[in-house]
């Protein structure tokens, strides 16, 4: 340990909940980190630290979305050293991160392991050039299907893994996708205009499995298992992340934001009774 005082104890943990949209999900889970890093200096938020050589402020990171895909529901958790008002902290956060990293909520931890009530994920994936009625054959097939086996580069090479077996409901969605998805999520044609192509979309529910299941992992079983193979790459949003609630997994029209339980809400609970 180093010499000096030890640094000041943690006294409040904040859960925060953000949105990652536009051109940022293009942004790695790492620059994600920088800048909030950044917008936690410059909002002044008094920040814990760990001890010893080389201190890091107290963040935790929860179920972040891959490269490439936007979000509605990422959550992070950090210690402070005196405590705050959750929504003056929003504000602050607000005004010092980029555009398109959106701060949605801020709640007071008072309940553990947020990380184990994040069991599954609700997932939109925005076909374009893919007609409604394909989706909807497709998402049929890969209902009926016992296992669809996809493979996937990981840090260990090739492997082989069942993307069935995580995805509790898929269906083809009609209109324009659910109202959680902020303006400006749509397709756009190459000159800046509405693309007039069909778009279908699709809804997931997908488990938190080990090895995780993506997105692109069930598109990859969708082309095999059915044939669906969209001319053009798609558009994925996570709409939620939670407990999945009793049931919801039984038929297919539970494909909703409403298949999963917030997880914030044991910390309102115990917020509200607390006072």
């Amino acid at each position: 340990m180093p010499d000096g005082p030890p640094p000041p104890p943690t006294v409040q943990k904040l859960r925060i909940r953000y949105a990652k949209r536009g051109r940022l999900r293009f942004t790695s889970h790492r620059d994600i980190q920088r800048a909030f890093e950044r917008a936690l200096r410059r909002a002044r938020v008094p920040m814990a630290y760990s001890a010893g050589f080389t201190p890091h402020p107290k963040v935790s990171w929860a179920g972040a979305a891959p490269t490439g895909v936007a979000s509605e529901a990422e959550y992070v958790e950090i210690g402070v050293t005196r405590p705050l008002v959750p929504a003056e902290l929003a504000a602050a956060l607000d005004r010092s991160l980029p555009a398109d990293l959106d701060i949605l909520e801020v709640v007071e931890a008072a309940t553990p392991n947020l990380m184990e009530r994040l069991e599954a994920s609700v997932w939109e994936i925005r076909l374009p050039g893919i007609a409604p009625e394909a989706a909807a054959e497709a998402a049929a097939t890969f209902r009926a299907a016992a296992e669809v086996p996809v493979e996937r580069m990981t840090k260990n090479g090739l492997r082989t893994f069942d993307a069935r077996a995580a995805v509790t409901a898929v269906e083809a969605v009609s209109g324009s996708g659910d109202a959680s998805v902020p303006a400006g999520q749509g397709i756009v044609g190459e000159g800046g205009g509405r693309d007039d192509r069909p778009c279908a979309i699709l809804r997931l529910v997908v488990r938190h499995l080990t090895p995780a299941v993506r997105p692109d992992d069930v598109l990859t079983g969708l082309g095999r298992v059915a044939g669906l193979v969209p001319p053009v790459p798609p558009q994925v949003t996570r709409l939620a992340q939670g407990p999945l609630r009793d049931g919801s997994d039984a038929t297919p029209a539970s494909v909703s934001v409403e298949a999963l339980s917030d997880p914030l809400d044991p910390d309102r609970a115990a917020a509200g009774s607390a006072a």
